[in-house]
């Protein structure tokens, strides 16, 4: 399934007309050119590298820009048609809607949906398409083309006029294909096969796999991953079922953590769909005093009221049932996903130190949840994203808020700015998760997605101050004594590394940065460079170099990282000012 799209746009008269093609793409985001756009969903720096990360990402890209220069920004990343996203042109004044790349992946259906919405004919130039108004290379959402590499020489056929006939499941709605102008002829030379099953593939036949079977899994316990997945392909394969009609993996959600039945769900590419036992049809009033039962029942719910058991398989540890659909299942209407939180780290605040891999995360959440301040760094929400703020001084009370949105099936993202992991959420979500017994957040997914971190951000702006031993202390007295501390800033002086100092003031606490700068001035020259880094990535950002005897604790707030060198530091002129680093070869005096 193709995420949602993006749709770029490089000055300000061009956002509306992207807001008017979003309302033809579900969840679509809008890309505006920093400088140039506001009232966008997220900014960009850069052209091309933002293009071609969301092309290698598989986003749908709609430019609203010349066909010409999307094609050359994407150019050099261009291999595979059959895996490339669609992309498409639009003109800067909706004239003209050109789809470019993405012929396996619907990219004319998506032209059409914009061309419809601007009012314009969208300007399809595939044959086949046109001709016989349908794309046979990209079938609708329920439906697998299983050898595309035939469909060239078929397309090829039917043009120059061969006949085509229909074969496979009758029960299933098949419009897309039978209100087509396809040449349909019961004696066709040329074959279009629809089938659950497996079938050889010949050069005269198309064959369309249909998302009709669902599996249902119940397990007690499962020690090798690999033996449950292997058993679900040898009960598919003995069936003759093709994987590529699999349209999901339906269990209990109390089953939701199992690793067997996730791993069957990421081994054949479909969704994990989690039910109550309320939910699932034949359970009410009935004592189910199997687990392959339950599995049955399980692949029945989704298949619904017509659905047909085909086969199952049970040992002493999973049980797994397959069931037929007539008609296409949609796995997104049945059950809930299993959970998601992600603990991110936006990095210092500026857009380009974000991860490919955060920015990702922050467009597919559904939720987003963080400190207002790093909400903001984040970006604007794109449709449909709900955005909970709240206090900096509440972090476990926010981590409990991410575990209950994600226990209800949703996928979370709790913003941190630098590193999530560096005095930040990542480890309230553990703490609340190891302190707090709640059933159905032992159910949600946890990931965290590193961030450029303050401290490294500082390092690079100023040359390499870390390019040796380091430590990082937090002077911030709220969490721990001031005796712990103090005993920790001792060792890291005697010790001669180089020290990060986070939360280093504040407006009620000043005198803790004073009293670090006392303890090392025992340990090291008042000529020590301290590097003073406010701001970092964002407006007002400011790096400065003092000494440590001229440290004053009136330059330094909450936004500023303080970084103090050992005795190896150096401080380099040069033509715009200083470079400070720590050589890596340590010598003692």
């Amino acid at each position: 399934m193709l995420p949602p799209a993006a749709i770029i746009v490089l000055n300000q008269n061009s956002v509306a007309l992207g807001r008017q093609i979003a309302s033809a793409l579900p969840s679509a985001t809008v890309y505006g050119l920093l400088k140039r756009t506001t009232g966008v969903d997220r900014g960009f720096d850069n052209f091309g590298d933002t293009l071609r990360e969301l092309f290698a990402s598989g986003t749908p890209i709609v430019g609203v820009c010349a066909a010409g220069i999307l094609i050359r920004s994407l150019a050099p990343i261009i291999s595979d048609k059959r895996q490339e996203p669609p992309v498409l042109a639009v003109a800067e004044d909706g004239s003209a809607v050109v789809p470019l790349l993405g012929g396996l992946q619907g990219v004319n259906d998506m032209a059409r949906l914009i061309a419809a919405v601007l009012k314009v004919p969208p300007a399809i130039t595939t044959t086949g398409d046109i001709r016989f108004r349908t794309a046979l290379l990209a079938p609708p959402k329920g439906y697998y083309l299983a050898n595309p590499e035939t469909a060239k020489g078929f397309i090829s056929d039917l043009l120059a006029g061969a006949k085509v006939k229909l074969e496979g499941n009758a029960l299933l709605n098949l419009n897309w294909l039978v209100n087509s102008k396809l040449p349909f002829d019961a004696n066709g030379d040329l074959e279009i096969r629809v089938t659950e099953y497996k079938t050889d593939y010949a050069p005269d036949c198309l064959v369309y796999h249909p998302a009709t079977l669902a599996i249902g899994t119940s397990v007690s316990d499962v020690h090798d991953i690999e033996d449950a997945v292997v058993l679900v392909k040898e009960l598919l394969l003995n069936a003759g079922l093709s994987e590529k009609s699999v349209a999901g993996v339906f269990a209990l959600n109390k089953d939701a953590a199992q690793p067997a039945i996730n791993q069957i769900a990421r081994v054949l590419d479909v969704p994990l769909r989690l039910l109550e036992l309320e939910s699932i049809q034949g359970v009410q009033g009935k004592d189910i005093e199997s687990q392959a039962k339950m599995a049955e029942l399980l692949a029945l719910t989704a298949t619904g009221s017509s659905g047909k058991l085909l086969t199952q398989v049970s040992n002493d540890s999973i049980e797994i049932s397959i069931a037929l659909s007539s008609s296409i299942i949609d796995a997104d209407t049945i059950g809930k996903y299993r959970g998601k939180l992600f603990i991110v780290g936006t990095g210092p605040g500026a857009s380009g130190w974000m991860s490919p891999e955060v920015k990702r995360i922050l467009n597919e959440a559904t939720d987003l949840v963080g400190y207002s301040f790093y909400l903001d760094l984040a970006g604007a929400l794109r449709p449909g994203q709900r955005r909970h703020d709240s206090d900096n001084r509440e972090e476990l009370a926010r981590a409990k808020m991410a575990l209950d949105l994600a226990a209800e099936g949703r996928n979370v993202a709790v913003v941190s700015s630098g590193d999530p992991g560096i005095y930040a959420m990542a480890a309230a979500i553990f703490e609340v998760l190891e302190s707090n017994a709640v059933p159905e957040w032992q159910h949600v997914q946890v990931q965290v997605a590193p961030g450029i971190s303050a401290l490294q951000a500082a390092a690079a702006k100023i040359g390499a101050p870390i390019g040796h031993d380091f430590c990082v202390i937090s002077l911030s007295d709220i969490l721990k004594p001031w005796s712990i501390i103090e005993s920790r800033i001792i060792a890291a002086a005697s010790s001669d590394m180089v020290i990060a100092f986070y939360n280093p003031a504040s407006k009620q606490r000043t005198w803790q940065l004073a009293s670090a700068r006392d303890i090392l001035l025992k340990y090291r020259l008042p000529e020590t460079p301290v590097v003073l880094a406010r701001n970092l990535g964002r407006v007002g950002e400011s790096i400065l170099v003092r000494s440590l005897g001229d440290l004053s604790v009136s330059e330094v707030d909450m936004r500023t990282l303080v970084l103090v060198g050992s005795s190896k530091t150096r401080v380099v002129k040069h033509s715009e000012g200083v470079w400070v680093y720590t050589p890596r070869e340590y010598i003692e005096d």
